[in-house]
């Protein structure tokens, strides 16, 4: 009976932490978009710029992110396991690190005018977790910064 409360109790924490912890990572991340909500512009497609402008300076910017959930999270997936459906506990995590990773990647851009043929990747670092871990996930954002003269 011990046992059983004290997982009861952990999960409340977890979650209760993990709440609060992704809530303001969340508003973080909306108050830095705003504040880069015109420079640089970004380009996920692969169409090229035709400008008159002369070209100052190309370089290659990223962003990177390694972002994990929490033991509630990874319980609540666990259970999702047995009956399958989405995961939609770590789809929130998966939005906040993608995030994270173009706002670090506009962040280094800041003098160029845009960012041209962006591009998202992610890969789980260890995936095959025991109960002592959780999942985690490397996301990483990169292009082309251009800025003109």
């Amino acid at each position: 009976m011990e046992d059983i409360i004290f997982l009861l109790i952990l999960l409340g924490v977890t979650y209760a932490t993990g709440t609060i912890i992704e809530k303001r990572h969340f508003e973080s991340i909306k108050k830095r978009e705003i504040a880069l909500i015109k420079k640089p512009i970004i380009n996920f497609g692969a169409k090229t710029w035709n400008t008159n402008k002369k070209i100052k300076k190309i370089e290659l910017v990223t962003g990177e992110c390694v972002i994990s959930g929490d033991y509630f999270k990874n319980f609540v997936a666990g259970l999702k396991n047995l009956f399958g459906g989405r995961l939609t506990t770590f789809e929130s995590v998966l939005d906040r690190g993608r995030r994270e990773a173009v706002l670090r990647m506009r962040e280094k851009a800041k003098g160029a005018n845009f960012i041209i043929n962006t591009r998202i990747e992610s890969i789980m670092i260890n995936d095959n977790y025991t109960k002592e871990s959780v999942p985690q996930c490397a996301i990483i954002a990169y292009g082309t910064a251009v800025t003109y003269e």
